[in-house]
Formats: C-alpha cells, structure tokens, sequence
C-alpha cells in the first residue's frame, strides 16, 4: 500500500507545476476587474476610500489599484509572485475590514441557509415578474442578493499563501530566471 502511495505521488507530481499556474492565472482573474474598475472612476474610487473610512483615500486608492494591476501582470508571467503576493494579502486585509467584516461568509446571500435571504429573494423576484422584465433580467444569471461576506477574500488569500509558499512552479518566468538556476 505505501509503495503504491509513492508511486501515485510521483505520478502526480508534475501536476503541481499545472495547478500553480492555474492558481495564479484565476487569482489574476480575479483582480483584473476591480483594478481596471477602480482605474477606470479613480475619482469614484477614491470618495469610495473616503466613505468607508480609509486614510489617505486618494494615495490608497492609487496604491490598491497599482499593487492589483501589478499583481494580474506579475501573476501571468509569474514573475515576483511570492513577493506580489504580499500586498496583495495586504489589499485583501484592508478589504475584509473595510467592507467584509460585518456580512458574514457568503458573498452569495444562500437562501437555503437564512429564511430572511429566502424571504427577500421571493419578494424581489414577485416585484420583478410583476412590474419589470423579469426573464430580461435574469436570462444572463439569477436574481441574488449580495451579502459581500468573508468568502471570497480569505479564498483569495488563502490561495496568495499557496503562492508565497510554493511559488509559482516551473511554468513560470521564476523558474526560468530564479529558481532553476539555485537548489531549492
């Protein structure tokens, strides 16, 4: 049993390489958005900043869209990943505290879990087929109710910490120019 164990994990072994650059390549997604988004409406984003209480709301506001721009280019290329990583757990912090902290996990109001989500939802989706157009609305995805919980934002950085800790494998510019080169 324990030889086929090792041999399972050496036959599995070069998956890693594949599944940090499939970490790294969502994680990029995933920060694309908001960043273009907040470089789009920088005078948005920065009352936003302002509003929730950040300080310095216009220097942050440039620095968090700098550090997630930087961040989709470094974690494509995966070039400095473990050290992008770094403000990036930072960016997911202020986040959590700014905006996540009081809306529990979900990001997703789960209408299965919460009778209160299920109410709501039920009475959104009454007012929507009554008065609006309800199969126009929905035929690109479900009425939900965001609660903008903790999910999201400790998945991030959970993956963040895979990156700081393994790097961004072999299918990366790292690799090429760093690790290949030292014995880790």
């Amino acid at each position: 049993m324990l030889k086929l164990y090792a041999r399972s994990v050496q036959l599995l072994s070069p998956a890693k390489d594949l599944s940090l650059l499939s970490m790294r390549l969502l994680l990029a997604y995933v920060f694309l958005y908001p960043a273009l988004q907040k470089w789009e409406n920088m005078e948005g984003t920065i009352w936003w900043f302002e509003s929730l209480g950040i300080p310095f709301p216009e220097l942050n506001a440039y620095l968090s869209a700098t550090i997630e721009i930087l961040g989709v280019v470094l974690l494509v290329l995966g070039l400095l990943s473990r050290f992008i990583s770094i403000p990036l757990i930072v960016t997911m912090l202020v986040a959590i505290k700014t905006v996540h902290i009081d809306h529990g996990w979900f990001t997703i109001g789960q209408s299965a879990l919460n009778e209160e989500v299920a109410k709501r939802l039920n009475k959104g989706r009454e007012i929507l087929q009554e008065y609006g157009n309800y199969d126009w609305l929905t035929e690109e995805g479900s009425f939900v109710i965001l609660q903008n919980g903790l999910e999201n934002p400790l998945t991030y950085i959970s993956m963040l910490l895979v990156v700081i800790a393994f790097g961004s494998g072999r299918l990366s510019l790292d690799y090429f120019l760093f690790e290949r080169k030292i014995k880790m």
